[in-house]
């Protein structure tokens, strides 16, 4: 596990097929994941058979955010934290994260989250930088990703389409940080 102040980032486990089944075929989130058509059960239990498996080898890692609790069983999973197009060779990775627990929104668990998983890709997988494509419409997700350091670096226009209506993404990374000798 991957320990903050009020979250951690944990392996996803069997129970949270449940969750993807709900924050996966949420229809409010599709234009930002292209989905396009629901996820069956079968599915999501073999993503979740692959997600076990390492990094290195299915350029991959989901990560379930789950609250700090002061009690002694587990706590809430609010949502999740993507890697994806793991690159180690440039030691680069595309980051996707979904808070799909709507009442748990705009309370920094996002924020902490992020961090968190900048810090692992850095210290741990050894990643020189993060990336993430953001809709320019996503006014919250532009300011969470900036917040956690991420810079722009371009807008692509026309990138996406949804509503018949073509969309512009913002393009933004975060490097490693320098360490000072």
């Amino acid at each position: 596990m991957i320990r903050g102040t009020s979250v951690i980032l944990r392996a996803l486990e069997p129970r949270d097929v449940d969750l993807m089944m709900i924050y996966e075929n949420d229809t409010e989130v599709w234009p930002v994941s292209g989905t396009l058509s629901p996820y069956s059960r079968y599915t999501l239990e073999q993503y979740y058979q692959s997600a076990t498996q390492d990094i290195f080898v299915t350029r991959q890692l989901r990560l379930a955010i789950e609250l700090i609790t002061e009690l002694p069983q587990s706590g809430k999973t609010i949502g999740f934290i993507d890697l994806f197009e793991f690159d180690p060779l440039h030691r680069k990775a595309g980051v996707g994260i979904l808070i799909g627990d709507k009442d748990e929104r705009m309370k920094g668990y996002a924020y902490e989250a992020l961090l968190l998983l900048s810090k692992y890709s850095f210290d741990i997988l050894n990643m020189h930088q993060l990336y993430c494509h953001i809709e320019n419409s996503n006014q919250a997700s532009l300011r969470l990703f900036s917040k956690a350091g991420f810079r722009t670096c371009g807008v692509i226009r026309d990138w996406i389409i949804y509503n018949d209506i073509w969309h512009d993404v913002t393009m933004m990374q975060l490097l490693r940080p320098s360490k000072l000798i």
